[in-house]
């Protein structure tokens, strides 16, 4: 990746979650961390993990933003009130901060230090073993099994191991959202009704 393209998309990023902490209004936060995820995006594709970055810009910026947004449209959060915070979460609130930032300088010493990670790589004969493991007229099985250039279906990996083995869980995560969705627009109308007068 080139220099310029991963500062320009860190700077977005940043600026974007740095932003969403600072402005009160929620639908300009929203925004703001639309533009955070759209830098998220751009350092994913620019370390050639496409994938990923298109997930997150149709995911997380397209789908997941507007449901943020509806909510908060239904809850009306500008009429709240400012809530004053304890010490402790004050104090919770600066010592987690500095925890990540500690463990991200020590992260960027090691590198400097030349302790690299060793990666092994994956040869022909093992990606024809693991296609054994897969359907003959899969499209991972013939990726796999290519007898020119075998490569890795990172896509349909993915969703293999989610629909195959963390099916369950994504079931139940969908319902999550759904039923979250339900409540907020019970608790809106709630909200919205008054209550009974005697005349």
């Amino acid at each position: 990746m080139a220099s310029f393209a991963f500062y320009l998309f860190a700077l977005l990023a940043v600026s974007g979650g740095v932003l969403l902490v600072t402005f009160r209004n929620p639908v300009t936060s929203a925004l703001c961390m639309v533009l955070s995820f759209v830098g998220l995006a751009g350092l994913f594709i620019g370390l050639n993990a496409y994938f990923v970055g298109i997930v997150q810009v149709l995911v997380y910026a397209g789908a997941i933003m507007v449901l943020f947004i509806f909510i908060i449209m239904l809850l009306d959060l500008n009429d709240e009130k400012p809530v004053k915070f304890k010490s402790s979460t004050l104090l919770a609130g600066v010592a987690i901060p500095l925890l990540l930032l500690a463990q991200i300088l020590g992260v960027i010493q090691s590198g400097l230090q030349g302790e690299e990670a060793e990666f092994t790589k994956i040869d022909a004969e093992t990606m024809k073993v693991s296609a054994a493991a897969f359907p003959e007229e899969s499209a991972i099985h013939k990726s796999l099994s290519h007898e020119k250039s075998p490569k890795l279906p990172d896509t349909n990996l993915i969703g293999h191991t989610i629909f195959k083995s963390y099916n369950f869980p994504l079931q139940l995560m969908g319902a999550l959202l759904l039923v979250a969705t339900v409540g907020v627009v019970v608790l809106s109308k709630r909200s919205h009704t008054k209550a009974p007068t005697d005349s």
